[in-house]
């Protein structure tokens, strides 16, 4: 959890409301200076309060969350002054939040383009806040696919990125597995793979707190000479760069939930069948479970005395846990809360925002870039030729939970 003296200070009194002239300040609030003499954000996060299929209740009971998580924090809070104002004035969230007013949001049905032209929308304000430097990171639960667009265009990618990746945390053998991208790309590139690898990477040492994550290609078979032209290059890329060690090589679909490394690299559009695949299949198990013990007295019976064992797993695998996949490689941190999310999963998802705001995650992401542009071939840092990109996304799958151990050390 971060202390009050790695993020901006919070309000200084109650419920503090926002306007141009004060740039989001509660009064006596005085903006910070960082190690290089210049002007700190004012937010550690700004948060989409109209985002969401439950919001903005489910956002600011979601913040209340944080508030006790994270009281050192301050979070510029966007959205519909009018209905957010008594909303915090009875929540513990008033005690970390200032309201900017938007004026309207997006609805889940527009299309990224057209998100991009409603300058008053909740969303992207929230997205101007990161990209002017008035906060950290941002967190919403709104329209995928609009999240996206606004994020490319408005905060932009971080220079020697060329497309950012959608990652998010999945439950394994092992413990939880980074795996990315989900979604954003369709199509890409060796170049595209191995900047995901250098991301995955800095974002498993952060999130799950690992010290030298290891990282698999996910292919159609495990040997050197499986895979397409863009797998082999990306894998050979990876076996020489500083991240070696670190290489495992190509890994299967069952190697997912096996554990067998701790990042999974791979595009979007097989990331995301895989994501959907995973999400399926636990649905049928617990659907195929609920049928045997409820077939007869003694599978009843049998129930009570697994139920510890049952209740047990359904902890480890609830999908609050999982809440917040992340769209790495940008100017700032930018979290996707999935829309249906509770609040106890909104709070997750700001959870894994303030971890990657409080250990610097985009400086990790520049060096990683930079030891890369040093020891690359020119052909391995060409553009790629193909920038084809979804408008829409799918909505984001859920990601960790910060309280409880990424290594499962519960299988005793």
């Amino acid at each position: 959890m971060p202390s009050p003296s790695d993020l901006p200070a919070p309000a200084a009194s109650g419920l503090a409301q926002d306007s141009a002239s004060e740039l989001g300040q509660s009064p006596g609030v005085i903006p910070g200076r960082d190690d290089t003499g210049t002007r700190s954000p004012d937010y550690a996060l700004v948060v989409d309060a109209m985002g969401g299929d439950g919001a903005p209740n489910i956002v600011i009971d979601g913040l209340a969350l944080s508030a006790k998580r994270h009281p050192g924090a301050r979070i510029l809070l966007v959205g519909d002054e009018a209905v957010l104002v008594p909303l915090l004035a009875a929540s513990p969230a008033r005690a970390i939040c200032t309201v900017r007013h938007a004026g309207s949001l997006i609805s889940n049905e527009l299309k990224g383009t057209a998100a991009l032209r409603l300058r008053d929308s909740s969303m992207r304000i929230a997205m101007d806040a990161v990209s002017g430097g008035e906060a950290l990171g941002v967190v919403s639960a709104g329209n995928s696919g609009a999240l996206l667009a606004l994020a490319k265009i408005v905060v932009k990618t971080i220079p020697g990125i060329d497309r950012p990746a959608l990652a998010a945390v999945s439950p394994s053998a092992r413990g939880d597995v980074v795996m990315l991208d989900l979604g954003a790309n369709v199509a890409c590139d060796s170049r595209n793979l191995v900047e995901f690898a250098i991301m995955g990477e800095a974002f498993a040492r952060v999130v799950l707190g690992l010290p030298s994550p290891t990282i698999g290609l996910l292919n159609v078979g495990s040997e050197q000479m499986k895979g397409d032209d863009r797998l082999r290059q990306a894998a050979d890329r990876l076996r020489t760069s500083p991240m070696a060690a670190q290489f495992h090589g190509f890994v299967e679909g069952h190697d997912i939930t096996a554990g067998t490394t701790d990042v999974v690299v791979t595009d979007g559009f097989t990331g995301n069948v895989a994501l959907k695949t995973g999400e399926g299949a636990m649905k049928l198990a617990g659907t195929l479970l609920k049928q045997v013990f409820k077939a007869n007295l003694l599978s009843r019976l049998a129930y009570l005395l697994a139920r510890p064992g049952l209740d047990r797993m359904r902890e480890w695998l609830d999908p609050r846990r999982y809440n917040g996949a992340v769209l790495l490689g940008l100017n700032g941190v930018v979290v996707k809360s999935h829309g249906g999310a509770d609040a106890e999963g909104f709070a997750h998802a700001v959870d894994v925002a303030m971890d990657m705001v409080t250990h610097r995650f985009n400086e990790r992401i520049r060096s990683g870039i930079g030891q890369l542009s040093a020891s690359a071939p020119a052909t391995i840092l060409e553009p790629p030729q193909d920038p084809r990109c979804p408008d829409d996304l799918p909505d984001a799958p859920h990601l960790g939970d910060r309280q409880l151990p990424s290594r499962l050390a519960t299988t005793g």
